[in-house]
């Protein structure tokens, strides 16, 4: 039996407890962050990135279903929900922003200046303005890259090994989701001269503008098609892979989804490696790290991917050196 002196050292003991209990509980209040992806929530290449992130971040200590609150916003590649997402996720006010593809970051750019902003997949965000340099990005944006210049170098050299009588590639992009690329065709060139290749611009919009410049180029022999790693075509990866199988026409790609999907090969950044990697920045600006103190940072994984079926429909010969070389080859 407790007598009264101990009743009141218990309930006292209990009352002082009681606010200790409640900063505990404040202290595991999930976490809100915001996340901006280029393609649709159902797309097997978004299911794959966005699970590598997801791990990641579980592994660093965060769980959507403890302690961090994900909102999610999905563009499918359209212009018109990039601003309306932008401008709603900065209205929600998250502590960061995981913001996937060049139309997304620049909306986010326009939008805020002071919520952190992580990009992932992002092509040569320097001279796009995103960030003053990738050692010391400055303001309130750093993140992962995905293009290098001696990726598209390697890719237009190993398309000519599997199409060796190959004279012109045209570059496809949409000028509306990935403004830069005039701009790049000139690095572009550069590393193609060496290769004795032509390089064409050939800009879309829509998916009757990609029937017409790949049936176009299937008239021109020694014609081949470089597919930009843009938000455009990767939604409309699918009108592309048909129509350059219709018209014959060789074709090369930055991811490897496109490769299993039955384009011809691919070679690029490992875009699930990019995504993990985002995560540690997420851990870290939720930890009290600013942006402009987190160098961005190049690929550093890359993957080739070969559909020696697609070559053989289109009358080609992937040499065994090559073949040895691939990550994957889809027979």
């Amino acid at each position: 039996m407790i007598g009264r002196r101990d009743f009141i050292t218990l309930v006292g003991g209990a009352v002082a407890a009681w606010p200790l209990a409640a900063r505990a509980q404040q202290s595991q209040k999930a976490r809100r962050i915001g996340a901006l992806m280029a393609l649709g929530e159902d797309d097997p290449q978004s299911a794959e990135r966005v699970a590598s992130f997801r791990q990641a971040l579980a592994d660093l200590g965060w769980s959507e279903a403890r302690n961090l609150k994900i909102e999610w916003r999905w563009t499918r590649g359209d212009i018109a929900r990039v601003r309306e997402y932008s401008a709603e996720l900065v209205r929600l006010a998250p502590e960061v922003i995981l913001a996937q593809g060049t139309p997304n970051v620049a909306a986010l750019k326009q939008a805020t200046t002071s919520i952190p902003i992580v990009f992932a997949v992002v092509n040569d965000p320097v001279a796009q303005g995103f960030i003053a340099s990738m050692a010391h990005p400055g303001g309130n944006i750093t993140g992962f890259s995905f293009l290098e210049y001696s990726m598209v170098g390697k890719s237009l050299e190993m398309l000519k090994q599997v199409a060796p009588d190959l004279a012109r590639v045209a570059v496809m992009f949409n000028p509306e989701t990935y403004p830069f690329y005039d701009i790049h065709l000139r690095s572009f060139e550069t590393v193609a001269r060496p290769l004795s290749l032509a390089l064409s611009r050939a800009p879309v919009r829509t998916p009757a503008e990609v029937e017409q410049v790949i049936a176009k180029l299937g008239q021109q022999r020694g014609s081949a098609l470089l597919v930009t790693p843009d938000p455009f075509t990767v939604v409309h990866r699918g009108a592309i892979i048909r129509a350059a199988a219709e018209h014959r026409v060789p074709a090369t790609y930055s991811f490897r989804q496109h490769v299993q999907e039955g384009g011809l090969m691919s070679y690029g950044a490992d875009t699930n490696d990019i995504f993990r990697r985002s995560a540690s920045y997420i851990d870290r600006i939720l930890k009290g790290a600013r942006p402009a103190d987190l160098p961005a940072q190049a690929p550093v994984k890359f993957e080739l991917a070969i559909n020696a079926k697609a070559a053989k429909a289109l009358g080609l010969k992937v040499p065994q050196t090559l073949l040895a070389t691939a990550d994957e080859v889809i027979e």
